[in-house]
């Protein structure tokens, strides 16, 4: 999950951009975020970022290897865990991706 989002930041900052690597508890649950001062994503394409084979510039994408799935598969990853994605972005501003998984294990009903 961690090195997606890392691997992704460090594409879409510019040089002398900054990206940041938080972790906090919240409410029993383990909040861990990455943000950069990069390129951002524009609004209408925020709520399609964690979908299979969605690319915001698929030109750009392409010359840089991107397939599309990495934030797929990192939303599939995070729930598996019973967790949430989100993100959050301002184009040319940079994005902030976040993910919460619970801080202890539910039982599971057998």
């Amino acid at each position: 999950i961690l090195g997606n989002w890392i691997d992704n930041a460090v594409k879409y900052t510019p040089a002398g951009g900054r990206i940041v690597v938080t972790a906090e508890t919240v409410n029993d649950r383990c909040k861990v975020s990455v943000a950069d001062t990069g390129v951002g994503i524009p609004e209408k394409d925020l709520s399609h970022v964690f979908e299979r084979f969605y690319r915001v510039d698929k030109a750009r994408s392409r010359q840089m290897g991107g397939t599309g799935l990495g934030l797929a598969i990192v939303k599939h990853l995070v729930q598996a865990h019973g967790g949430e994605v989100g993100v959050t972005s301002e184009s040319g501003h940079g994005s902030q991706f976040f993910f919460t998984i619970p801080t202890k294990q539910e039982k599971v009903p057998t």
